[in-house]
């Protein structure tokens, strides 16, 4: 435990599954996942915590599991938060430049975003993130990064989720009474767009659909910023409770079957197909047509995809998602997903899984990862750049000393 500060560890708490991942940063700034820890998820629903006892036990759980495989003591996590208390709106600020030359400065850039963050909240709620989508400056817009620029007037776009303080209060009280501390929170969906998301299909515009089990997040990117979330409060949980009244069949054997034999679109499956459904209360299970277990999930399919689509519609977004769209989370493994969405959206669709990490890829390479391996490129990609400040910092510093003194040498 020498090198402690090389380890990143996120947490992903869901309403199906606790995941916890432990990565080790490289020298080369790449990562390599080394301890996995995943327990079922007991006393969260769509995000928000309705057990807190049996929330502290699933989180236990999971980092006991993730210590064991990496042979690391976990003290600290990055969070990842979903849920339908989740809001988020694009905002603008306009600051005047100071200083001389009029040359724009990081703490410009800072009192720009300030600026833009200085909006009114509802009693209860909190800013979870302030994104900069892109600055404009002197009423040149699309400009990417204005430091070290000229110009009177600096404005800035920006993307602002916010939370309730209460349901986030919450999850973190759970982490902490697990034995561990919280180093930061990160929305689920950026924090998967990580991970599965690359810079071309950033830039060209795409939708992020992260299908949980009690959510399905939804994320749009343009021109290498996120511009837009949402969440429909529909999951994977909705599929098995379809199949449980559908076939009267237990919940943890419709979770079973619909992992075994579920297919969402019904075309797919053959006439002859069959699967065994077991029955409530001690009855002999059945034999019964797969198409019929397929023709359950259909409706439910489609009517989350439908309700995507009119999320990216109401934000006028449809025209922009020149890459289509990326499915991950628990619920794109299910059979036929991709097809289904292909039909409702006209778009080109694909699985995201996660990609450009080392060590146990062959564990987290799955849809279903996506999030917790999300959260630690997150992390590490901004100790990155805390450090690169640092090293710039230092610079400057370091020249302002050599200036001083040169200055008194002439002097003296």
């Amino acid at each position: 435990m020498g090198r402690k500060e090389h380890y990143l560890v996120s947490l992903d708490v869901g309403t199906s599954k606790m995941a916890a991942i432990v990565a080790e940063a490289t020298e080369d700034g790449g990562l390599d996942i080394i301890g996995i820890g995943v327990a079922e998820a007991q006393g969260i629903r769509c995000g928000v915590v309705v057990n807190l006892e049996a929330a502290v036990e699933s989180i236990k759980k999971a980092i006991e599991e993730a210590e064991l495989t990496a042979g690391v003591e976990i003290d600290s996590v990055h969070l990842g938060l979903s849920g339908a208390h989740l809001k988020a709106f694009n905002s603008r600020g306009v600051v005047a430049v100071a200083g001389k030359n009029r040359e724009i400065t990081r703490e410009d850039v800072r009192r720009a975003i300030d600026a833009a963050k200085g909006v009114a909240l509802p009693t209860g709620r909190e800013i979870l993130h302030v994104l900069p989508q892109d600055f404009v400056v002197d009423d040149q817009d699309g400009i990417g990064a204005p430091v070290g620029m000229t110009g009177t007037r600096l404005e800035v776009n920006v993307h602002v989720v916010t939370g309730s303080t209460s349901s986030t209060q919450n999850i973190v009280a759970c982490v902490n009474r697990a034995g561990v501390a919280v180093v930061d929170t990160v929305i689920e969906q950026l924090a998967a767009s990580e991970s599965v998301l690359t810079a071309d299909e950033r830039e060209l515009g795409v939708a992020l659909v992260d299908i949980g089990g009690g959510t399905t997040d939804l994320a749009i990117f343009e021109r290498g910023s996120l511009w837009h979330t949402g969440v429909v409060t529909m999951g994977g949980a909705h599929f098995t409770n379809d199949i449980a009244v559908g076939l009267r069949t237990p919940i943890p054997d419709a979770e079973k079957t619909k992992r075994r034999s579920g297919c969402a679109l019904s075309s797919m499956v053959g006439e002859d197909e069959t699967i065994e459904v077991a029955s409530v209360g001690g009855r002999q299970p059945r034999i019964m047509s797969r198409r019929i277990l397929s023709e359950i999930l259909q409706p439910r399919a489609e009517e989350i995809f439908h309700a995507l689509w009119d999320e990216i519609r109401r934000a006028g977004y449809e025209r922009s998602l020149h890459s289509g769209i990326v499915l991950c989370g628990g619920g794109a493994l299910l059979d036929g997903m991709a097809e289904i969405a292909e039909q409702i959206f006209d778009l080109p669709i694909r699985r995201g899984c996660p990609v450009d990490v080392g060590g146990l890829t062959d564990h987290v390479n799955s849809p279903s990862f996506a999030t917790g391996v999300g959260l630690v490129k997150y992390a590490n990609r901004h100790q990155l750049q805390e450090l690169d400040r640092r090293v710039v910092g230092a610079g400057a510093l370091g020249n302002l000393a050599g200036r001083v003194r040169g200055l008194f040498k002439d002097f003296f």
